[in-house]
């Protein structure tokens, strides 16, 4: 048997290790092959694969990115399910581990219930997959944005300023929310949770008056109450999406015309997504990799892995990828307690 691995969507901290448990556990337990899709669905679509021996993933554990490549591509927008079928025929790949986030995942419960043999592995820095407690890479964010804002709080305090810290989450908050509670921030803005400037102003005011240098996280989604569509300055990207980012540079001199203070942001941008994955990152994503290949060897062919409390099992892909997991209105009430 030889099973193909690809990872799909944007990347972050965490893939390869997902790689490596699952080709060592392949090898070692089940005896099995393994083809590292290239570039994510390009590379299914093209049929760009290469052998991936036990040897190609050792200590791959702690490397960031992925050692095969990412896309957004759609594989049925290059010659359909039938090219499809043709190039796992020709590569001789058996089944696929398709790791990825709503989108990769979305694509392959599709090829799934066009009986291609596919099992899901959740990834996503924003961790808005649904069915799993966490998705891997979240945590990784979470850690390199409570760092920035540790880092920026004292320079904020050292000029008596406010910081607008603008953090990935497109049409969730999770990294918002947890780095705001992790790092203290005077308030947390999520694309769930609409306020008004003038309201963004209060919390700012209540700092400065209790003699801190306020800061505020956002993410890059949220839109200020009353505005109609999400900031973005750079148009779309080569997927058609648009290219979110700049709700901060927008905040910032609104908030420093309405108080008086003077206010600065700083956009984390793909700093969120690169480096060497956090300890927990790395656990979670090697525990993925070795049930995922205990999925496919079981058969379980349109489903995913999942964690649940402590415990890694198998959901049915139609309900990781029905809706987006956003964050519920009683965390973010918990949260908002520390505002101002």
């Amino acid at each position: 048997m030889k099973i193909g691995i690809l990872t799909s969507g944007g990347d972050c901290p965490g893939l390869n290790a997902v790689i490596r448990g699952a080709v060592i556990k392949g090898d070692q337990i089940y005896g099995v092959k393994f083809a590292g899709i290239l570039d994510g669905y390009r590379g299914l679509a093209e049929g760009d694969m290469i052998p991936l021996p036990r040897k190609r993933v050792r200590g791959l554990s702690f490397v960031g990115g992925t050692i095969l490549g990412t896309s957004r591509t759609n594989p049925y927008e290059r010659g359909g399910l039938e090219n499809i079928k043709e190039q796992l025929h020709d590569n001789e790949v058996d089944a696929i581990i398709a790791i990825g986030g709503e989108g990769t995942l979305s694509a392959a419960k599709r090829l799934a219930d066009d009986g291609i043999h596919v099992v899901g592995v959740p990834k996503t820095i924003d961790n808005d997959v649904a069915a799993t407690d966490y998705t891997f890479g979240f945590d990784t964010a979470v850690a390199i944005a409570t760092e920035s804002i540790d880092r920026l709080r004292t320079t904020a305090e050292s000029h008596h300023r406010c910081m607008v810290v603008e953090v990935m989450g497109r049409h969730v908050g999770w990294i918002a929310l947890y780095a705001g509670i992790a790092g203290g921030t005077h308030a947390s803005l999520l694309p769930e949770f609409p306020v008004t400037i003038d309201q963004i102003c209060v919390w700012v005011n209540k700092a400065k008056n209790r003699g801190r240098a306020p800061v505020i996280v956002v993410a890059e989604g949220f839109k200020p109450l009353g505005q109609d569509q999400e900031t973005t300055s750079r148009g779309l990207g080569q997927d058609g999406r648009m290219r979110l980012g700049g709700i901060g540079e927008q905040l910032a001199p609104i908030i420093e015309k309405k108080t008086g203070i003077e206010t600065r942001a700083v956009q984390l941008g793909h700093l969120q997504r690169g480096g060497v994955p956090t300890a927990r990152d790395r656990v979670i994503a090697t525990r993925y990799g070795t049930a995922a290949i205990d999925a496919v060897m079981e058969g379980k062919w349109g489903h995913m892995v999942a964690l649940h409390g402590d415990d890694i099992v198998t959901v049915d892909l139609h309900d990781a990828t029905t809706e987006l997991k956003s964050v519920p209105r009683e965390l973010w009430d918990e949260a908002g307690i520390l505002f101002g």
